[in-house]
């Protein structure tokens, strides 16, 4: 006994209406430039220990590496599949805060000024960032 034919569901109208929206909302020059800094964002994060000079905090400086190359992969994922991935632009902005909040929490106070300086910035920016790719997909999703 044979299963029914059905049609493949990759050919679906409401898959491909998906596809074609989320191509119209990363194909523009604005999102393409977002989605780039997100992702020098998580690469800078991830390296910043030994670029600021804190790598001596071994915890920030591990926990900076692990953060960012998580950042760096979340927002990577936006690219080739975003209509899988606009709605994780809010973890995105939730690592955003922890970076900024992370030099207090994750090494008490015994940080340089510079970690300090480097995770607050890069943390805003991943925010900022972060709610840019949200609006993005949620702009597209209403019009």
């Amino acid at each position: 006994m044979t299963a029914p034919t059905s049609p493949r569901i990759d050919q679906h109208p409401d898959i491909l209406a998906l596809r074609a929206h989320s191509e119209a909302a990363t194909s523009t020059p604005v999102a393409q430039a977002v989605e780039a800094l997100a992702l020098l964002c998580g690469v800078y994060l991830a390296a910043s220990p030994w670029i600021v000079g804190f790598s001596g905090a071994s915890t920030l400086a591990i926990h900076n590496l692990i953060v960012g190359a998580a950042f760096a992969c979340l927002v990577g994922g936006f690219g080739p599949a975003y209509e899988r991935t606009h709605a994780m632009s809010w973890a995105a902005l939730c690592l955003g805060a922890w970076t900024i909040i992370s030099p207090w929490v994750v090494s008490g106070h015994a940080f340089a000024t510079a970690a300090v300086v480097s995770n607050v910035i890069v943390g805003a920016v991943a925010c900022l960032v972060a709610l840019a790719l949200a609006r993005m997909g949620m702009a597209r999703s209403r019009r």
